[in-house]
């Protein structure tokens, strides 16, 4: 990752610092902001500063240099993340004439596995594993390949796994304290439960309220998942900041933020950048107000927070027993411990989730109905999930979360005893937000991620994350942390005015970057990196 990153970083310096090509768009904006534009924007939901801001460089890459020097710049950006990537040895570009033997096709399985350097095992990394138990693997294994062929879009044929998913489901809002009422459907992970969720509300409020511009509240730490639902479902999003302290949602911001075209209202039990849960019951309380849908996203922490009480843990309110909660959102496949691609969307009635699904009545092909994005689904996956869970039970998710949450306040503690560095609000469950008064915090996560650990970098302001899974329970890994920690600031603080370098740079300078676009269009190039294949294999040895 280090070198193309360097080139990102670079890159943005060359387009960014300097009189060129900043002088011409600094010219471009006095001319710009007139009459020609503004009449058109003045009465559209998004801020006049925003849609300045982006007509602005809209504009100023129509000039001719201006969009040479960029277009230059992306290019490097996209060669950096191929010479990168394309270092993982041979690809295979082409069917091979003959059938791949069993015994090699599982050794070249075990190869690409095994690229990558993190020590994930050993709890190296924040997240993106939450368990890993060579037991729990051959279950599953065995598990879904039991169940591999099948597929709940033909209920008939497979009424048992659609069994196990209506279990899955039951369950799931039992522990959020759902209702006899309380219903839901499994999917294939956070983003599209909170996608569903928004597409019931919009067409909820479209077909009871007569909605056709419809928008939801949420606070700026909301996954980023609920932009891309409203990306693909034409809702428009209205933002609202957190206290600068909890890094909770400002309520009474949100409360201004409401109007008659708001389909839904949304808080984090707890939020991915800093592991903090928003006031749920204060959320609950507007959208009892105002008359409007209230999603509770539990996707990261959800199957640590419903079992937190039992492991001794004081926690708020947050879920179906809050009047005004109408829908939560939980991965399965995160500290449920199950096998990647599984999520569950829950709604308190079934009225929502009737608009949730997908019918068709007048299709040749018959009569159509779907309840998520996919209408095949994995039945492998939906099998898995079940006998994870069955496997755990509520003790063993008890115990887990015990650990968990035991070694996260442990980390904590410790941290908040280190000078110089200061944690985002109060975690809720399992994330611990870092930043720093007194130096670039992104100069520790360099030196971290030189020792091998592998945390979350954030953004305005600028922060780094650790997000606890059960392999930082085990003997050795936080003290190890805490102490790598402690050394790598003691060392910053000799020099705390040095710039940041490497990989991590890339984060600082983008913040600096007003042209968010331009950001864009360098992830879209690390994107196309991930479905790089030589045009020949010579390209590739």
């Amino acid at each position: 990752m280090e070198p193309h990153l360097r080139l990102v970083t670079g890159s943005i310096d060359r387009v960014f610092t300097g009189r060129q090509p900043w002088q011409i768009v600094a010219i471009t904006t006095t001319t710009v902001l007139g009459s020609i534009w503004l009449c058109q924007v003045l009465f559209q939901e998004e801020s006049l500063y925003r849609r300045a801001k982006k007509k602005v460089f809209k504009v100023a890459r129509l000039i001719p240099a201006v969009r040479r020097r960029v277009d230059a710049e992306i290019e490097k950006i996209n060669d950096g993340f191929i010479k990168d990537i394309s270092q993982t040895g041979n690809y295979y570009t082409e069917l091979p004439h003959d059938s791949m033997g069993q015994a090699e096709i599982l050794k070249k399985v075990d190869e690409y596995l095994d690229l990558g350097h993190y020590r994930w095992k050993e709890g190296f990394i924040s997240g993106a594993v939450y368990y890993y138990n060579p037991e729990l693997i051959k279950l599953v294994t065995e598990v879904y390949g039991k169940a591999s062929y099948t597929n709940p879009l033909h209920p008939d044929v497979f009424p048992g796994v659609c069994k196990m998913e209506a279990e899955v489901v039951r369950m799931t809002a039992t522990l959020f304290h759902g209702g006899p009422a309380a219903c839901g459907t499994m999917t294939t992970g956070g983003t599209e439960s909170i996608m569903m969720a928004c597409k019931a509300y919009r067409d909820y409020a479209n077909d009871q309220r007569g909605i056709t511009k419809p928008n939801m509240v949420l606070p700026v730490t909301a996954h980023t998942g609920f932009d891309k639902a409203a990306k693909y479902l034409g809702i428009y999003t209205k933002v609202v900041p957190v206290n600068g302290d909890t890094t909770e949602v400002d309520i009474a911001a949100m409360e201004r933020a409401i109007n008659r075209n708001t389909v839904m209202l949304v808080g984090s039990a707890p939020n991915f950048p800093y592991g903090t849960m928003d006031d749920i019951e204060a959320i609950a309380a507007l959208g009892r107000k105002y008359n409007i849908p209230v999603h509770v996203d539990a996707c990261l922490g959800g199957f640590l927070i419903v079992f937190m009480k039992r492991a001794g843990y004081p926690v708020r309110p947050f879920d179906f027993s809050i009047p005004g909660v109408t829908s939560i959102s939980a991965d399965t496949h995160k500290y449920g411990f199950t096998p990647k691609g599984s999520s569950v969307i829950l709604y308190s009635e079934k009225v929502y989730r009737h608009y949730q699904y997908t019918v068709t009545t007048e299709w040749p092909g018959g009569v159509y109905g779907s309840p998520t994005v996919n209408g095949s689904r994995a039945g492998g996956i939906i099998a898995a999930t079940w006998a994870t869970m069955m496997n755990f039970g509520l003790d063993g998710y008890v115990e887990a979360t015990k650990r968990i949450i035991d070694t996260t306040r442990y980390i904590e503690q410790e941290l908040r005893a280190i000078k110089n560095i200061f944690i985002f609000g109060t975690p809720a469950t399992s994330v611990i937000g870092i930043g720093s008064r007194d130096f670039d915090i992104f100069l520790l996560g360099g030196e971290l991620s030189n020792l091998g650990w592998n945390l979350n970098s954030l953004q305005f302001p600028s922060g780094i994350h650790i997000c606890v899974t059960y392999m930082h329970t085990e003997a050795g890994v936080a003290d190890k942390f805490i102490q790598d920690v402690r050394s790598k600031v003691a060392l910053i603080m000799k020099n705390p005015t040095k710039p940041v370098e490497g990989k991590m740079a890339i984060y600082g300078v983008a913040q600096s970057v007003p042209d968010r676009e331009l950001i864009g269009d360098f992830t879209k190039c690390f994107i196309d990196s991930m479905y790089y294949t030589p045009v020949d294999q010579k390209a590739a040895k």
